[in-house]
């Protein structure tokens, strides 16, 4: 009897209604679940956020091409593609991406091309890869693009600490893949998003009169030049998200540090670089200066937030250069850089948003600094010099003929001095228990409050170098000498974008993915058992059933003929 035609559709019906109606829900109910222990396809909230406004949709060109890519350089490019599928998962506006080669624009625009990349900071690098007839160099650009209908903007990518192995510049690398890419979105939807002041009136901002910082922080952040003595009172500074006091000359009176005090208490963010000792570097050209201590009225202000810039000088073995007089060549005086132990690079970072995976910072006159007792107060280091460290104390003598004296590194016994530190909490204002000045209203007045407080023991660090040829600034970090760009200007990015949102897109700079290398000793040693169980036990237990399913059959089949 045959089986009625219902009944016999009715389970390609069920499996055939069940896929249309998973493929309708799919369409309405978006939803992602990330399998992996350290949340590797997940973004942080503030991530999220910024996706959200997203109004237009985006593209991204990925720069790390070539053939026969290292196997780091290749995980490196699959994670930035990977990372821009993550984000357009959960943009509201699509996010697509391509494979870009630079070298591959026109000969005439292939130079100003590359240029452009070298101000977005995307640097080529020289790599040597296999080819059938050896190793060649080849030159790759690991960064991308992002472009909107009108405007693009770009970033490096492979980014890592000075000391660290290849591997671990790697993973750091793809740890800052989020960040990295949605700075650069942030970037292009809504740049100036905040304020900055810059304090002038006490000789502040150097040599370069602010274009360091200016420059650095320029279509992100607005940039206001403000003399305290125009300030009337506290909310008069309530407007700026973050103030900059950038290497003073002159004293501070007890208005303009009550001004500073409250707007620290009612949530602002303060940053300092104030050096500890006086050095006219004019006076050092010349051949010898003194290093004298040096008090601005901002001291007690620290003191009282929980920190102390010493009347010091650190020398450091991981020095710097200094350009000297080196004779004439006919009427022209030569000048030939000289390594200098006042002026190092910074290498060893704390593990936080700001700091991590920087590149080594650029030092100048730094001076030692000390943590007091600040009940509430949580201090947090920054940057610490290297293990080969000395502190001279004030007064004193600095000379140019130190240049061509050997360091004796047996001197150099402290290691891993801070050079900033990043004060966080609830303050206690200078003022408690004292006489306020007298044009403020008093019962504005606001014992403690929460804010957060940057300090760099040097003036200079966000202070350009400048041409030796024009005298004009440099981009922030260039240094001139040895041919290098330090991190001064990425460590100024984080720390103003943690001061303005710490909870933000920054935050996503702490992730962590965990390396798992194989145990190359246990590898030689259990070589031959895994490739036995690999390899020879599938086919034995494969035997092992097809005997077994034989037998069976035989005694069953055969009993029956």
């Amino acid at each position: 009897m045959k089986k009625p035609f219902l009944h016999i559709a009715k389970p390609w019906i069920l499996l055939f209604g069940g896929i249309l109606v998973f493929v309708i829900l799919s369409q309405v109910l978006r939803f992602r679940i990330d399998l992996t222990e350290e949340k590797r396809f997940s973004l942080h909230p503030g991530t999220e956020k910024v996706l959200a406004q997203l109004t237009e949709p985006l593209h991204v060109d990925i720069l790390l091409v070539g053939e026969n890519l290292p196997g780091g350089m290749r995980r490196l490019q699959k994670s930035i593609e990977e990372t821009v599928r993550t984000f357009n998962a959960y943009s509201p506006k699509a996010i697509t991406y391509s494979y870009f080669d630079p070298l591959s624009v026109d000969q005439e625009k292939q130079e100003e091309f590359i240029v452009d990349l070298v101000d977005y900071g995307i640097n080529p690098t020289n790599l040597f890869v296999n080819q059938n007839s050896g190793q060649q160099a080849q030159l790759i650009f690991p960064g991308f693009l992002v472009s909107d209908s009108e405007y693009e903007t770009g970033a490096l990518v492979l980014k890592g600490e000075r000391g660290m192995s290849p591997e671990q510049i790697l993973n750091q690398s793809i740890e800052n893949l989020e960040f990295e890419l949605i700075a650069a979105i942030q970037k292009l939807i809504s740049p100036e998003s905040s304020s900055i002041a810059m304090i002038i009136g006490h000789g502040e901002n150097g040599r370069d009169d602010g274009y360091g910082i200016v420059e650095a922080l320029d279509g992100e952040f607005e940039i206001f030049k403000v003399p305290l003595e125009q300030a009337k009172k506290p909310a008069d500074l309530s407007s700026f998200k973050t103030v900059i006091i950038q290497s003073p000359k002159e004293s501070y009176s007890d208005r303009e540090i009550y001004l500073l005090d409250q707007y620290v208490l009612n949530g602002g963010n303060l940053v300092i670089l104030l050096n500890g000792v006086a050095v006219e570097e004019q006076a050092l050209s010349g051949g010898t200066t003194i290093g004298m201590p040096f008090e601005t009225g901002l001291e007690n202000l620290l003191f009282r937030y929980g920190l102390r810039i010493n009347n010091d000088l650190i020398q450091d073995m991981n020095f710097g250069l200094i350009p000297t007089m080196a004779g004439n060549f006919g009427n022209q005086e030569q000048m030939r850089p000289m390594p200098w132990l006042y002026y190092f690079q910074a290498g060893l970072m704390q593990n936080h948003p700001i700091t991590k995976g920087l590149d080594v910072v650029s030092f100048e006159f730094a001076s030692s600094m000390d943590t007091v007792k600040a009940d509430g107060v949580k201090k947090i280091p920054l940057i610490f010099t290297s293990d080969y460290s000395k502190i001279i104390p004030a007064p004193m003598q600095i000379s140019l003929s130190e240049v061509s004296i050997e360091p004796d590194p047996k001197t150099f016994d402290l290691k891993n001095l801070p050079l900033g530190y990043l004060l966080e909490g609830e303050f206690t204002s200078v003022f408690k228990n004292r006489f306020a000045p007298e044009e403020f209203d008093k019962a504005d007045f606001k014992e403690s409050g929460k804010g957060k407080v940057v300090v760099f023991g040097d003036g200079e660090l966000f202070q350009s170098q400048l041409n030796f040829q024009d005298g004009s600034p440099l981009t922030l970090g260039e240094g001139q000498l040895s041919q290098t760009t330090f991190a001064n200007k990425i460590l100024l990015k984080n720390m103003v974008k943690y001061l303005a949102d710490p909870e933000g897109i920054i935050a996503s700079r702490t992730r962590t993915f965990q390396i798992r290398p194989l145990n190359k000793v246990k590898v030689a040693e259990e070589k031959t058992f895994w490739q036995l169980i690999n390899v020879v036990l599938p086919v034995l237990v494969l035997l092992g059933i097809g005997g077994i399913v034989w037998t069976i059959r035989r005694n069953n089949y055969g009993r029956k003929n």
